[in-house]
Order: C-alpha cells, then sequence, then structure tokens
C-alpha cells in the first residue's frame, strides 16, 4: 500500500505508538509554537497531557482555515488567543477542530468525553 491511499497509518499516536489514519484520529497543533501531536483515541489526550506533553515540530496538515471559526475555548469559553492549541478530530473526509486557551484545558475537555461528553463549563 503506498503511502497515499486512505487507511495507512499516516502519524503515530503521541500517547501510545500506534499509527494514526489519515481519516481517523486526532491532531493537536500549538499554531504559535509550530508544534503539533497526533492521537488515535481522544483518552490518549489525557495521559500524554499529565506526563507532560511531548509534541513533534511542524504545524498540522489540514485544509486553510479550518480553525478560522474557533473564538472561544471549547472548555471554558474564554476568548482564544494566539498561545491557543486546536484538537482536530479526523472523521472520513471531515474535519472538526475544537479551540483551547491551554494543553490543561484539553484535558479537562477530553477527561468529560470532549466534544459530546457535556465537560464543558460556563
Amino acid at each position: 500500500m503506498s503511502a497515499s491511499e486512505p487507511g495507512e497509518p499516516q502519524e503515530r499516536c503521541a500517547w501510545c505508538g500506534e499509527g494514526v489514519e489519515r481519516d481517523g484520529g486526532y491532531r493537536l497543533t500549538e499554531p504559535a509554537g509550530e508544534r503539533r501531536a497526533a492521537f488515535c483515541r481522544l483518552e490518549h489526550v489525557v495521559p500524554w497531557a499529565i506526563q507532560g506533553p511531548h509534541w513533534e515540530p511542524g504545524a498540522v496538515e489540514e485544509p486553510s482555515g479550518y480553525d478560522e471559526s474557533l473564538e472561544r475555548c471549547a472548555h471554558c469559553g474564554e476568548t482564544l488567543t494566539d498561545a491557543r492549541v486546536v484538537l482536530v478530530s479526523h472523521r472520513g473526509e471531515h474535519r472538526i477542530p475544537d479551540g483551547f486557551c491551554s494543553v490543561d484545558h484539553l484535558r479537562a475537555w477530553a477527561s468529560g468525553g470532549g466534544r459530546f461528553g457535556g465537560a464543558r463549563t460556563p
């Protein structure tokens, strides 16, 4: 299978080392620091953040403008700054971004089940 075929792992999970398929998993980026990480499961964000995040250099490869609509932290609702982190869920051809004030807010959000777990605090 060539590197461009769907279904082949393009990256490795930052927590467990399993392959993360191009159209699955999660990609995390800190745009201001040009750092990134990939995860095969949302649950793997939590121990990665607790242990002390280990980033890879570079930006995630997403369509341009994927995070332009992100104005508020998905966990606390505060306005995002340039120091934000962005988690992108890959679901087939769909890319679903969520922005956070910090890795700590991402960890709390992921601990509560993420987008569909009711983790957001008012």
